[in-house]
């Protein structure tokens, strides 16, 4: 670091912009949390692509534009009182630095593993245990499996990563089980493509292959031949 400043130390920088531009920038005034979704979608969509890419430089950048978002909510929060949910971008550093000790009890702890897939089912079982805690505290009844997966996610990914939740709770999650098995939980609107497309997913993951990926590496892969294809014509 420049000068000898402790790791992070520029985050402190960039928080007083965030302070500044929120009370000096009529756009940045005007913003709320519901404003603000697309550019975190957006941005976190472009982190994936410099990854895939793989473009280091453009990585760099694109995690700033992530952290930016990070902050940009927090500020947002901070200006409602604690009563009314909001919080501060300390508060965000506290509860994941807790959760993070929380969860690794391996290394903040006196637990023992043997290898990164035990690290995994600890860490799934931690957070079955918090999320049970959180029902009981707030009322809620009995905890799912499924409580806390974002359903605005790309169906794509909201399907697989219901099933391996599904799948980690005893359900069980194949490429016939989870298109309506009869018929009776079948969606006629869409001529039963929907359920056709969980039971790929499902095939996918039991072939072991992440079916956002493998899809992104097909579209890529058809862009490249529409892309021959073109230059061929002249």
């Amino acid at each position: 670091m420049p000068g000898g400043a402790a790791p992070g130390s520029r985050l402190l920088d960039v928080v007083a912009i965030m302070d500044t531009l929120r009370v000096s920038c009529p756009w940045d005034r005007e913003q709320t949390h519901a404003s603000l979704l697309k550019y975190l979608l957006e941005e976190a969509y472009e982190v994936a692509e410099a990854i895939e890419a793989p473009d280091m430089a453009a990585l760099r950048e694109e995690l700033g534009d992530v952290l930016l978002q990070v902050l940009f909510h927090a500020r947002v929060a901070s200006e409602r009182s604690a009563a009314d949910g909001g919080f501060t971008i300390d508060d965000v550093a506290d509860g994941l630095a807790a959760k993070l000790r929380r969860r690794h009890p391996h290394v903040f702890g006196s637990v023992s593993v043997s290898s990164a897939d035990e690290v995994n089912r600890n860490w799934e079982e931690i957070k079955k245990a918090e999320k049970a805690e959180r029902a009981t505290a707030d009322g809620t009844g009995p905890a799912s499996a499924l409580d806390g997966v974002p359903f605005g996610q790309p169906a794509l990914s909201l399907a697989a990563q219901l099933q391996r939740r599904a799948e980690r709770a005893g359900y069980p999650v194949d490429g016939a089980s989870v298109d309506g098995g009869d018929g009776a939980d079948r969606d006629a609107d869409d001529g039963g493509v929907g359920d056709e497309l969980m039971a790929v997913v499902a095939r996918a993951r039991e072939a072991g292959t992440d079916p956002e990926l493998a899809l992104r590496d097909a579209a890529r892969r058809f862009a490249d031949r529409v892309r021959a294809w073109e230059r061929s014509r002249g």
